[in-house]
């Protein structure tokens, strides 16, 4: 009977279950597809890639460096490339291209000169004195006015969680700027004092083949411990732990660990804890649909000398945002070729799951065309279609985090990890998944010393 068995072949999965197996725990990890990854899928075809999830990896959260550096992948990680000198936001049908330097929204005209100004007060604010929740945008309009937050953080929450700023919770999405409210009193304040990640995109990192390269490493150091094919039926508590019910024989273990997504999490906690359960179930995860889509250099009159750009809203339009990724990194495109990544759905378009892909991708291009003058249809294209995008940490997010995090405490030995309790990102997924495997080597090797002492 191994001590620990986790369900799910994501990166939070997969990185839980090697953090066990180095605290010296038989681990074993069941996993649906027939390749573990989860959405971390990096495809490579005709001297493309494509990454039909995550693109980056975020190098300046707390410890991530440190996970890399222990996985031997921090040496050959790719940087920026020197074209990256630009963001780019889409409003009203026009690009804006604005600095990457913390000045530039400052020295920019996308914002009004009211707006700008307003900006400047957020130092002087006086910091919110009751801690009720508050969403994204009402926390950003507070601070730094009602233009930046609809012209700039909407488009942002659109961009890195497909989702809508006037749903999504500050304490949930951005805890840390909440945070620093509190501790520091501005914003502005905390940035200047921390003087260390006020240029976006400078710990953005990559590999040669892709954010994949990230559960290729994992699953091929834990080996056989890694089971596809395997679909878990449900979960059943017993004296010794739990019986592990799947597609193919049943599996006891000491422990087990969810690192599924959310509805599935639901479905499988119902019947042990109906409280985590109800918290599962409450986070949704609407539609995202990735195109792909590769030109010859010379098609494109804009520069694509940024990492792509994000749109405010527009009921007219379907991209939410698009990343120029042979600009991003190198070896996205063949030599004399660009490729473009664009973003639709979430949140902000469900509906757009609706539409067929030829459709989507005539759509794509038609809006691309318009904003960086392209001219002839592309050379390629490829789509990725989730039915399931990604978890909305809506209002209310961190008392339902609350619940699942208590879920070892109403069903010991029984833990919940994932992309939907403490960051989406992949470095947050990799934290996530060392602190879940501390508490759940903690639950184990506690409970062994316990019984051998029973026993001796």
């Amino acid at each position: 009977m191994p001590d620990v068995v986790v369900i799910g072949g994501g990166i939070s999965g997969l990185a839980t279950a090697h953090s066990l197996m180095q605290q010296g725990l038989d681990v074993q990890l069941l996993e649906r597809q027939a390749t573990p990854g989860g959405n971390a899928i990096s495809e490579r075809f005709d001297g493309f890639l494509m990454e039909h999830g995550p693109t980056t990896f975020n190098a300046s959260v707390p410890g991530a460096s440190e996970h890399i550096a222990a996985l031997g992948l921090l040496g050959n990680a790719s940087d920026l490339g020197p074209d990256v000198k630009n963001r780019y936001l889409r409003d009203q049908g026009r690009l804006t291209g604005i600095s990457a330097r913390p000045a530039g929204f400052l020295l920019s005209n996308y914002l009004s000169p009211g707006a700008r100004l307003s900006m400047l007060f957020e130092a002087v604010r006086p910091r919110r004195k009751n801690g009720a929740e508050e969403s994204i945008h009402d926390f950003t309009s507070r601070r730094f006015g009602r233009e930046f937050a609809d012209k700039v953080i909407e488009p942002m929450a659109a961009g890195l969680f497909m989702g809508d700023s006037h749903a999504l919770s500050i304490n949930g999405a951005f805890a840390r700027l909440a945070e620093m409210e509190q501790e520091h009193g501005s914003i502005i304040r905390a940035i200047l004092k921390a003087r260390t990640g006020s240029e976006p995109g400078r710990h953005l990192y990559s590999w040669r083949d892709g954010i994949g390269t990230i559960p290729t490493i994992l699953a091929q150091r834990l080996g056989t411990r890694v089971q596809t094919g395997v679909t878990v039926t449900g979960l059943r508590k017993t004296l010794q732990g739990f019986e592990v019910k799947t597609s193919q024989a049943a599996v006891m273990a000491r422990a087990v660990v969810l690192a599924v997504q959310p509805h599935v999490a639901a479905s499988l906690l119902e019947p042990l804890d109906p409280d985590a359960a109800i918290a599962a179930g409450d986070i949704t995860a609407p539609p995202v649909n990735v195109v792909f889509l590769g030109y010859r250099r010379a098609q494109v009159a804009h520069p694509l000398d940024g990492l792509g750009f994000l749109s405010t809203k527009d009921p007219a339009r379907i991209i939410s945002g698009a990343q120029f990724v042979s600009t991003m990194y190198e070896g996205r495109a063949p030599d004399g070729h660009v490729a473009i990544s664009a973003y639709a759905g979430g949140a902000r378009n469900p509906e757009l799951a609706r539409l067929d892909e030829a459709a989507l991708v005539n759509e794509v291009h038609k809006e691309l065309a318009d904003l960086l003058g392209i001219k002839g249809a592309p050379m390629m294209h490829r789509t990725r279609r989730w039915a399931l995008g990604l978890p909305q940490y809506e209002l209310g997010h961190p008392t339902r985090v609350a619940a699942l995090n208590s879920t070892p405490a109403r069903v010991p030995g029984l833990f919940v990890t994932g992309n939907f309790m403490r960051g989406i990102s992949v470095a947050n997924c990799l934290n996530s998944a060392d602190e879940t495997a501390r508490l759940v080597a903690e639950d184990v090797t506690g409970n062994a010393q316990f019984k051998a002492s029973q026993t001796g």
